[in-house]
């Protein structure tokens, strides 16, 4: 068991105590006083723990509130939030980030089984766990869909030639997983504004890797059926689908946005995006298949890396950029 939990990552191994803390008692004039004096030892000023003298925590305030109080003998107990959302010492990292972008909060309290407050995971530490994780997926995402048909592989092929037949292109698509984890950290700001747009990460490249998956192996089986298969006719007609799929998924995932998050603009993105991806994704995985056949090479074993690194990116792209298009409307 403890061999186990030195190998798991928790809240604890990514935690600071060098957070502003203040009593219940304390009034904002003096709070405010804290902040300019001690701001630069402080690891962590996104938000003033409110711990009791016992050491537990009893609220949390946000710097904005302390700073737009007009009234300067209000005291922290007043004003204070403490519908609070805490994790353990214990909890493993991704259910961190998830607090956090389940929530909105830029930081999450550590507190121990005593009630007692131990510092706090930053929205810095939060960000590196997230992508390590989504790093994680990506990679994976980059080799697991791969497909091979029975009508295009010999079960004549021997373990070599197998290998030298697939391996290249899980080589491409772990290039291709660390040009995504690349883009996601080239956004790395854009996030640590808007950490709610993280959350939407994987429903968008889920989405946009099933409606490829479906549209790659339905012409990979195409065109092993009938290798004088009509393209032009078929990427159309493929295209149309990928429009009606798109547009109600993105209606779908808009709509249950904005039930959750109330936000419009936020809404608005997701739509979109999620819209756009996946005729795109259908669009690819077509397209890629007809390609490597043309070229005489299986499209069941070139397909699947290629054609899943490449729709990641080009979710992940389509997404980002639309956020930092419309963030601006998000209050």
């Amino acid at each position: 068991m403890e061999d186990r939990y030195r190998n798991t990552r928790t809240a604890l191994d990514s935690m600071t105590s060098t957070v502003p803390r203040v009593q219940p008692q304390d009034k904002v004039a003096s709070i405010k006083q804290l902040l300019s004096t001690q701001a630069c030892q402080l690891g962590n000023i996104d938000y003033i723990y409110v711990v009791n003298r016992q050491g537990h925590l009893d609220g949390v305030l946000s710097i904005k509130e302390i700073f737009c109080s007009l009234d300067s003998e209000v005291t922290a107990r007043e004003i204070m939030k403490q519908d609070l959302v805490v994790a353990s010492p214990s909890t493993h990292q991704e259910r961190v980030v998830y607090l956090a972008l389940s929530h909105g909060i830029k930081a999450v309290p550590v507190v121990d089984e005593d009630g007692l407050f131990q510092g706090v995971v930053p929205y810095d530490q939060i960000l590196r766990i997230f992508n390590h994780e989504v790093q994680s997926d990506v990679f994976k995402f980059g080799g697991i869909f791969h497909k091979v048909g029975k009508e295009y592989t010999s079960i004549q092929s021997s373990t070599r030639m197998m290998i030298r037949s697939r391996l290249p292109w899980l080589v491409v698509g772990v290039l291709g997983g660390t040009m995504a984890a690349g883009l996601i950290g080239y956004f790395e700001n854009l996030l640590s504004e808007y950490l709610v747009l993280a959350f939407f990460i994987p429903v968008m490249v889920y989405m946009s890797d099933a409606a490829g998956t479906q549209s790659e192996a339905l012409i990979i089986r195409s065109l092993a059926l009938d290798p004088k298969l009509a393209m032009k006719s078929y990427f159309i007609r493929e295209l149309k689908v990928a429009g009606v799929i798109g547009l109600v998924s993105g209606v779908l995932a808009a709509f249950t946005s904005l039930l959750g998050w109330t936000q419009p603009v936020l809404s608005l993105i997701v739509g979109f995006s999620m819209f756009i991806s996946i005729i795109s994704s259908v669009a690819i995985a077509t397209v890629a298949p007809l390609i490597f056949y043309k070229l005489k090479y299986d499209p069941a074993v070139a397909t699947g890396p290629l054609a899943t690194i490449v729709s990641d990116i080009t979710t992940l792209a389509i997404y980002f950029t639309t956020a930092m298009a419309l963030t601006g409307l998000i209050h």
